[in-house]
């Protein structure tokens, strides 16, 4: 599951300064709108046909743009903040016997936000709308529940940093 990670990471060229932008949480919760717009450009190929491959590849192109657009935060005492900069330990040190405790919780949700994804991609061939939300919900539920998984991450790997 981490190997799963750790190419979306690389797929989407995230080097240290880009993950140092999307710390900021405007970049966080702006990101949030990702499944949601690429659901609507998808379906949009009914009311606009082929044009919906511009929004599909705008939304694409918002993917990867978006890590990239804000400025390093200057704080990171918040909650997506604090998400995000979990994600990167956990993308580093996933085999860290002292975040064992994490992985089945993590591969859980990755699972459930994988099945999730997958019925809404199902939903969008079909033109189903009870199936495309129904499978967004769970994949960006599942989403923020990770998030929140990563916010533990940070705080226990900070905590370990921290001289006491």
């Amino acid at each position: 599951m981490t190997r799963f990670l750790g190419l979306t990471e690389k797929m989407m060229g995230m080097d240290d300064r880009a993950w140092e932008r999307h710390v900021n949480p405007w970049s966080g919760w702006s990101r949030l709108s990702i499944l949601p717009l690429f659901a609507v450009a998808v379906w949009s190929r009914h009311w606009i046909g082929w044009w919906a491959v511009v929004a599909i590849a705008a939304v694409l192109l918002w993917t990867w743009l978006n890590p990239r657009l804000f400025k390093p935060p200057a704080s990171t005492e918040n909650w997506m903040s604090k998400g995000v900069l979990g994600e990167r330990i956990w993308l580093q040190r996933s085999g860290d016997p002292a975040l064992a405790h994490h992985a089945t919780v993590v591969r859980a949700l990755i699972v459930t936000s994988s099945a999730g994804a997958i019925v809404m991609l199902i939903g969008l061939a079909l033109t189903n709308l009870p199936l495309t939300i129904s499978g967004l919900a769970v994949t960006m539920l599942s989403k923020l529940w990770l998030l929140d998984r990563m916010v533990w991450v940070y705080t226990e790997a900070d905590t370990a940093r921290t001289p006491r």
